[in-house]
C-alpha cells in the first residue's frame, strides 16, 4: 500500500498533466490485512522443543527448552488438577509419600490420561520400592507421551534397580535419542557398555 501511494505522488510530481487523474483516483484502502497467524498447538510445541534439544549445541538453549516441556507436560488442562499437583510437590518435598499418593489417586481418577500425574506418581512409587507399580504407571506415561524423556530416563533407572540391565540400556538410549543433553543418562549409558550390556527393544 505505501509503494503504490508512493509511485503516484511520484508521477503527479514528474506528469503535471495527469495531476487531476492521479488525484481523483480512488484512494488505496487504509485497512491493513491482518495474516492469519495461528497459534502453535500444544502438539507442535512439543515438536518443535524436541527438535531444538536433539540440534542444539548450546546448554542454555537446551536448558530452557527443557523447562519449557517440563511446564507443558505439567499443564492439565485443569485448574483443579494444576492445584492439586502443587499440593503433590509439597508432599512429595517433605517426603509425606502416603498424601502425594492419595492426591495422585484423585487427579488420575479425574484426569486418566494426564501423562505427568502417572510420571509423578512413578516416582513416589520407586521412592517406596515398589517396582511393579512404577514400572505400569511408567508405561502409561509413555502409552499417552511416547516423548517424555524425563519418563524414559525413570524407566531405565527403574529396569536397571530391577537387573534388567539390557532393557535398562535401550530405555536410557530412547531417552537420549529425544534429549542428548540429559548428562546423568549418559553416564549411564556408558556405565552399562563398559559392563558389556547391549540394549534390546523395550
Amino acid at each position: 500500500m505505501r509503494l503504490v501511494t508512493a509511485l503516484a505522488i511520484l508521477i503527479v510530481s514528474l506528469v503535471p498533466g495527469i495531476a487531476y487523474a492521479a488525484v481523483d483516483a480512488p484512494a488505496p484502502s487504509t485497512r491493513e490485512t491482518t495474516p492469519d497467524i495461528r497459534a502453535p498447538s500444544r502438539e507442535e510445541q512439543i515438536d518443535a522443543l524436541i527438535k531444538t534439544l536433539q540440534t542444539t549445541k548450546d546448554d542454555t538453549v537446551a536448558i530452557e527448552a527443557e523447562n519449557s516441556l517440563a511446564n507443558l507436560w505439567l499443564k492439565s488442562g485443569s485448574a483443579t488438577v494444576d492445584l492439586m499437583m502443587r499440593w503433590v510437590t509439597a508432599a512429595m518435598a517433605a517426603k509425606n509419600y502416603p498424601t502425594a499418593l492419595d492426591y495422585l489417586d484423585r487427579i488420575l481418577t479425574l484426569t486418566p490420561d494426564y501423562a505427568e500425574g502417572w510420571n509423578a506418581r512413578a516416582t513416589v512409587y520407586f521412592l517406596e520400592g515398589d517396582y511393579s507399580r512404577a514400572l505400569f504407571d511408567l508405561q502409561q506415561v509413555l502409552r499417552i507421551e511416547p516423548r517424555h524423556f524425563d519418563a524414559l530416563a525413570g524407566l531405565g533407572a527403574l529396569l536397571r534397580e530391577m537387573g534388567k540391565n539390557k532393557e535398562a540400556l535401550s530405555a536410557f538410549e530412547a531417552a537420549l535419542a529425544l534429549d542428548p543433553h540429559l548428562a546423568s543418562v549418559g553416564k549411564a549409558v556408558a556405565d552399562l557398555k563398559r559392563k558389556g550390556v547391549a540394549g534390546r527393544d523395550l
